[in-house]
């Protein structure tokens, strides 16, 4: 058996990095973009013919529409974590007079038990 091309290896290493985006898997995509660079690299050295590299830019471009959702998940969910915490500490509103007043939440103050 003869060993893998470095354009089979990139084809496998696509289908992994798809599967770890799809299941939200950071750290195997960490590990997973220092091997796919290394056979890109590889590939522009041997100047790979571009029959051959048609159906991998598909799947690099498949795989970064998936980490741009990722990404955009992430920001939303930060975004949302933080009007939380600002809600908790304050809320805005309007007075009769159209007015905005700011009403600041009370400090929560923790309760000490003594024996």
């Amino acid at each position: 058996m003869s060993e893998p091309t470095t354009t089979e290896r990139l084809e496998r290493l696509l289908k992994q990095e798809r599967e770890a985006l799809l299941k939200g898997d950071f750290n195997r995509i960490e590990s997973l973009v220092e091997e796919k660079q290394d056979l890109v690299k590889q590939l522009r050295e041997h100047d790979a013919r571009r029959e051959t590299l048609l159906p991998l830019r598909a799947g690099l471009r498949r795989n970064q529409e998936l980490f741009d959702q990722a990404l955009a998940g992430i920001r939303n969910v930060a975004a949302r974590l933080g009007d939380l915490s600002r809600a908790r500490k304050s809320t805005q509103t309007y007075d009769s007079l159209g007015r905005k007043l700011s009403i600041q939440a009370p400090e929560k103050r923790k309760l000490e038990r003594k024996a």
